[in-house]
């Protein structure tokens, strides 16, 4: 199966605070490559400090790396520009952590939903309309709450507005930087079995960012584990979680809880 998107010897740092002539630079992201395929969930896992949000942000285009390539359906992203970034950001949409921070507090939230068919134009006016309430369906909500502000709904809410959102522009890839995580638990539950469902129906490739194995283990089919910025093992998920290789990843799967 070909690679939708090929990340390459991807590294990126930052400078601490201090004078400029003597600032310490912290890598965040090490030399880092990896591939997701079409239709294909990659579960990226590691600890709070560890890269993963960083490599995503690259990935997407919102941070720039200091070396390496992200190719995305055979094109370099980097120095896209015009009509060419903007079929990009069609196509790869992101899921935010925090399901308020990512919506507009002023806005109803299913004018969040509709932004990016204004944005790409896809469609007519009572086009992008049905498209707004058809989408508030698949997510499991009521399509009336899409006039209420993003304050009125709960954050399981919330976030499906948010996955919603993200499948307006009909991505062909996802990156979701711990979607659940900012929920309760009974919540959480809820948010993987819709993502897991939609990864089935719409074949769409993602790339799942947490720091939960057990969580990787319900929706990913290969897993990357991250420490301290770099890659220390990658595979088929049950591969890795049955015969783990690396000390790392055996310390992430022994604290997640396992019924009796």
């Amino acid at each position: 199966m070909a690679d939708l998107l090929r990340v390459e010897n991807l590294s990126k740092s930052f400078a601490l605070g201090g004078p400029l002539w003597n600032r310490r630079r912290v890598s965040a992201v090490n030399d880092v490559s990896l591939t997701v395929q079409r239709g294909r969930t990659l579960g990226l896992v590691g600890e709070s400090g560890s890269g993963k949000s960083t490599l995503g942000r690259c990935i997407l285009g919102l941070t720039k790396p200091d070396s390496g390539q992200v190719v995305f359906d055979g094109v370099e992203v980097q120095g896209l520009s015009g009509r060419a970034l903007s079929d990009f950001r069609r196509r790869v949409q992101p899921v935010f952590q925090d399901p308020y921070g990512s919506l507009d507090p002023r806005w109803p939230v299913g004018r969040s939903v509709r932004e990016s068919l204004d944005c790409f134009r896809i469609g007519t006016p009572a086009d992008r309309d049905r498209r707004v309430l058809d989408l508030f369906d698949r997510v499991g909500l009521n399509p009336a709450l899409a006039s209420r502000l993003p304050t009125n709904l709960s954050g399981g809410q919330r976030q499906r507005v948010g996955i919603a959102a993200a499948l307006a522009s009909e991505p062909e890839l996802i990156i979701a930087d711990e979607p659940v995580s900012a929920l309760d638990m009974s919540v959480q539950a809820q948010i993987l079995n819709l993502l897991l469902d939609l990864q089935q129906d719409l074949r769409v490739a993602s790339i799942f960012i947490t720091h939960d194995l057990g969580v990787v283990e319900h929706v990913s089919h290969d897993v990357a584990v991250l420490f301290r910025g770099a890659i220390v093992e990658t595979g088929d998920t049950d591969q890795v979680m049955q015969r783990p290789q690396h000390q790392y990843t055996r310390t992430l799967l022994a604290a997640v809880p396992r019924p009796r």
